[in-house]
């Protein structure tokens, strides 16, 4: 897979030569025109200490031979990425990077927050192990602080080890609660990496999506390149009739993103949710917000992506900026609800351990004290307005979407066409890469830029990363 993914960029690299030779033929003078300067890295108090270990090579040497097939890494050269402060990572040379994807994998709060790292060393000086069938007075606490951050009756959490446990468990909860097995999910959602996760998810051409009996994919209420446009009560629509016609009228639950992330940061179209919220429970189902990726001040409006929608769940599902790096999810319903888990045996061995609950807390209160989400729907909207920008100069960009510091920026090479510009999408990665400049990739088509950076993001930071963006479309 390595080599293939390595191969692709290669031949990438060349078609995109041939189309900028083309586009320079065509017209020298546009290219004076979107000529940009050269940015300039925004200062950071801060030098990592010097790395002994093996190298890049070495390190992916050992990985081709000891793990996983299917893993793929960004990147034609990959980095070795070996420490990390804030908003920036350091690689094995000690050369910055400014970090502009990593707050939806794992990061809220900033790479090596000194209040989350130092409640994690403290926990772990003390008791680490799962202490579930005791009692601790961490998984208390943060439990306590959750509930206290969801609206309605949204008070019961349970702790797991992932976003992918998390949704399993919701699904899992939603059809013992609805004696129904039929779930709805999105075409383009993305839930996880295991059984019911991965047939919920409708993402063929990554090959997340495994056929599951009892799935329903609905239309994707999608603004940019759905058949409705903005229209959310069209593509409600569709949900009324898979469950007319496709579960007999009932159904255990929908799931889906306020905000999709794999799938290329798509808002949902306004008034969906709320229309297809009412056709669920009409039909005796659960409607499940998955907010692994949009919850926790990222979107800056709001706490949690599906307040934006005027909308209130009966289940929530969360992981990766819950913890600001250590690995924990956590599912949060209503004490009604809850109950049904009591008729069954539920046990996770390490959900809610110790230290990792101490860390979610510590990043909860990091969140609150730093302002951290008027800080996302400062900078968010600042960058946004700045991408924006770039799009009016620029006509390979056909969309920016998304709100707070979840924002995609979509690639094209027919703006009336909407052509997806994969092969230039890489090309512009690999440039960004080499200036400085990390971000993520996502999309159906692999063509969007997904901007998702820790929320201590400063908008030096978002004039940087706009500036190298400019420069390496000028350039291309």
């Amino acid at each position: 897979m390595q080599r293939i993914f390595s191969r692709a960029v290669l031949e990438t690299d060349s078609l995109v030569r041939r189309r900028c030779l083309s586009n320079l033929a065509h017209s020298a003078t546009a290219l004076q025109e979107n000529d940009a300067v050269l940015p300039k890295m925004p200062s950071f108090d801060y030098t990592p200490p010097p790395y002994t270990g093996p190298s890049a090579s070495e390190i992916l040497k050992k990985r081709q031979q000891y793990l996983s097939p299917s893993m793929i890494h960004f990147y034609n050269q990959p980095l070795n990425l070996v420490d990390g402060k804030m908003q920036y990572l350091f690689d094995e040379s000690g050369r910055r990077y400014l970090d502009a994807f990593g707050g939806i994998a794992t990061v809220c709060c900033g790479h090596s927050h000194p209040d989350v790292v130092e409640a994690i060393v403290n926990q772990t000086k003390r008791l680490q192990h799962s202490t579930v069938l005791y009692l601790n007075a961490a998984i208390a606490d943060f439990a306590e602080a959750l509930a206290s951050k969801l609206p309605g009756d949204l008070k019961v959490v349970f702790f797991t080890n992932s976003g992918t446990e998390a949704n399993e468990l919701a699904l899992m909860i939603a059809r013992l609660y609805s004696g129904c097995h039929d779930i709805v999910s999105l075409r383009n959602g993305y839930h996880g990496n295991a059984s019911a996760t991965m047939g919920s998810t409708a993402q063929c051409n990554f090959k997340f999506s495994v056929v599951q009996t009892g799935v329903h994919h609905a239309l994707n209420p999608d603004q940019y390149r759905g058949v409705f446009g903005s229209d959310g009560l069209k593509y409600a629509k569709d949900v009324e009739e898979l469950i007319a016609y496709g579960t007999c009228g009932r159904v255990a639950g929908f799931i889906a993103e306020a905000i999709q992330g794999v799938g290329g940061i798509l808002e949902l179209a306004p008034g969906y949710l709320p229309a297809v919220y009412s056709t669920i429970r009409s039909a005796g189902g659960l409607c499940i917000a998955d907010e692994v990726q949009s919850g926790f001040a990222r979107t800056g409006s709001h706490f949690w992506g599906f307040e934006a929608h005027g909308v209130v769940p009966d289940i929530v599902t969360m992981a990766k900026g819950i913890g600001n790096g250590i690995p924990i999810g956590a599912v949060v319903t209503t004490p009604e609800i809850a109950k049904v888990l009591t008729y069954r045996s539920y046990f996770n061995t390490f959900g809610g351990n110790p230290v990792c609950t101490a860390s979610g807390l510590a990043n909860l209160r990091v969140i609150e004290r730093e302002n951290l989400q008027q800080n996302a729907f400062i900078v968010g909207s600042y960058l946004k307005e700045r991408l924006t920008s770039l799009k009016e100069k620029h006509e390979i960009i056909g969309d920016v979407r998304g709100r707070g510091l979840m924002l995609g920026v979509e690639l094209v090479t027919d703006r009336q066409l909407k052509t997806p510009a994969k092969v230039e999408t890489l090309h512009i990665m690999e440039q960004m890469k080499e200036m400085g400049v990390l971000i993520g990739k996502g999309g159906f088509h692999g063509n969007v830029f997904r901007i998702t950076p820790p929320l201590c993001f400063t908008k030096e930071d978002a004039d940087f990363l706009v500036g190298v963006m400019d420069y390496t479309i000028s350039k291309m």
